[in-house]
């Protein structure tokens, strides 16, 4: 059955999120200083650390994504007794210089303007809404993505729930059948679309990291978007036969964009 519909995840996979942290972490601390951090590398170390931590909690559904921000530059700072105000007012500081630094990958564009053509085009994220409209606009991809534009902070369930992928599909005006999924987390995006009844293609850019799992049957795995459009236009590997034990509707995992 042909594709008529592409959904994307924003960070890792359209938006060159890893980078933009670090430019924007770096930024954010030159212009407050913050003693006791270490080295630059070893803060954004500590960053990144508490990131996955309070993250997780969040897609566990213990806090809001609002708190997990919050909780975060409390144990990055040293100041538990921030209040909320305080916090969250670091947080959309650093938050700004770093989508201030933050760039789309080189491939994003070229292919979604030729995808745009003759797909419908939209977005599903374990983030919020308003940010994540906002980083896509800085840096212009936003236009081919207006098909759907589904977040789990509006939606209220996060991926790999087979339910928000349903969601966007029905955005889009397609069956899931009709829909591919593209994604840079193997088990809440490519895991996920595929046990959701969508094509699955699994973004790996560099390859596969040490300790990485083999892609599970019904996943494409691609190098780079640039193949993208040759890989929806050919076979897919195998039917989607999901979900698989230890997978589907519950089992929440970090996405590497938390806002």
């Amino acid at each position: 059955m042909r594709v008529r519909g592409v959904l994307f995840d924003v960070d890792g996979t359209l938006f060159d999120y890893a980078a933009a942290e670090a430019a924007g972490l770096r930024a954010h601390l030159g212009a407050e200083p913050v003693a006791g951090l270490g080295s630059e590398g070893e803060a954004l170390a500590r960053w990144r650390a508490l990131m996955v931590e309070e993250y997780g909690r969040f897609l566990a559904g213990e806090v809001d994504f609002a708190a997990q921000q919050r909780a975060r530059v409390r144990r990055f700072l040293g100041r538990p007794g921030l209040s909320d105000a305080e916090a969250s007012a670091w947080f959309g500081r650093y938050a700004a210089r770093r989508d201030l630094a933050g760039t789309a990958f080189a491939d994003a564009e070229p292919v979604l303007r030729r995808l745009a053509a003759d797909h419908r085009l939209g977005v599903v994220s374990n983030a919020g809404t308003e940010g994540k409209r906002r980083k896509l606009a800085a840096v212009g991809l936003l236009p081919y993505l207006r098909g759907a534009f589904v977040c789990c902070d509006e939606y209220g369930a996060v991926k790999p729930a087979a339910g928000i992928f349903h969601a966007a599909c029905a955005a889009l005006g397609l069956p899931p059948e009709q829909v591919a999924y593209v994604g840079d987390d193997y088990t809440a995006d490519a895991l996920g679309a595929r046990d959701a009844g969508l094509r699955s293609y699994w973004l790996c850019r560099g390859g596969q990291e040490p300790g990485s799992p083999s892609p599970a049957a019904g996943i494409h795995v691609l190098r780079t978007l640039h193949t993208l459009p040759a890989a929806l236009a050919g076979p897919h590997p195998g039917p989607h036969p999901g979900p698989y034990p230890g997978t589907g509707e519950n089992g929440a995992v970090r996405e590497r964009g938390s806002g």
